[in-house]
């Protein structure tokens, strides 16, 4: 699918620009983050509070759960389809019905079609990810706050800082930090959008096979309820194509029944 292709592209340059730069923008977070106090323990303690979880851990776990899905529909389409070749396999060693029969899944040039089990399995892996990637954003902001990184907090954990004063914090390259957190966010909302795409592509596509499927069954009841006679092919072409259907038997022998009595009468 072209929008599972986009999707990908998007996934996989996240990824890139993840392992590239953000390491080396979040790796030094902590050795450059700074507070002012000389209480033990109250930049470690400062540290943890404004970032429960590192940002670029968050992120590699959102890509994992997120890419699971996929791999799930993966290796059950492999094993639907290895079923099936194996099927055909043993057909084809007991008779010759084989040859006739085309497989389900797969076309000539051996792409995967999403029918049948395939395609609920391809749904449902589309709506986890949606919901993982939707899931995802919205502990993020749960967890970070804001989306804007400041610059500088005033942290007032009160065991390991001054009780009354507390101390003031300083976060390194503050600006560097909120566009990777915007570009990872924009970067979900496009695979959440494509995800979307896909499905509404799915399922149009999907009534469109029914209905041209109904529309050649259609057809192919009217061919059979009409069946082709070359006595009567002239005679409905000349009627404009509307096939016309004999006599029945019994009219007939009434008309050659009344023709003999005339024909006594006149005698």
């Amino acid at each position: 699918m072209i929008t599972e292709a986009w999707q990908m592209l998007v996934s996989s340059h996240g990824i890139f620009v993840l392992g590239a730069a953000a390491d080396k923008v979040w790796g030094d977070e902590e050795s450059e983050f700074y507070c002012d106090s000389l209480e033990p323990g109250c930049s470690h303690a400062c540290y943890n509070w404004i970032f429960p979880i590192s940002y670029v851990h968050y992120w590699v776990l959102q890509i994992t759960f997120v890419s699971t899905p996929t791999l799930v529909y993966l290796g059950h389409a492999i094993h639907i389809i290895h079923k099936e070749k194996r099927m055909l396999a043993q057909l084809q060693g007991r008779s010759n019905e084989s040859t006739l029969k085309k497989p389900r899944y797969t076309d000539d040039r051996g792409k995967v079609k999403i029918k049948g089990v395939l395609f609920c399995t391809y749904m449902t892996q589309l709506m986890f990810k949606i919901l993982l990637e939707v899931g995802f954003g919205v502990g993020q902001f749960y967890i970070f706050g804001s989306v804007f990184m400041v610059s500088y907090f005033h942290c007032n954990m009160s065991p390991p800082c001054a009780r009354l004063t507390g101390a003031q914090c300083f976060i390194s390259r503050p600006t560097e930090k909120t566009i990777f957190i915007i570009f990872m966010l924009v970067v979900s909302s496009v695979s959440v959008l494509l995800n979307i795409i896909e499905i509404i592509y799915l399922l149009c596509n999907n009534r469109r096979n029914a209905r041209k499927q109904r529309g050649a069954q259609q057809r192919f009841l009217g061919v059979e309820q009409y069946p082709s006679n070359p006595g009567w092919e002239a005679q409905s072409s000349h009627y404009r194509g509307f096939p016309l259907s004999p006599l029945p038997a019994h009219s007939l022998t009434h008309s050659s029944t009344d023709e003999k009595e005339r024909k006594e009468k006149d005698t």
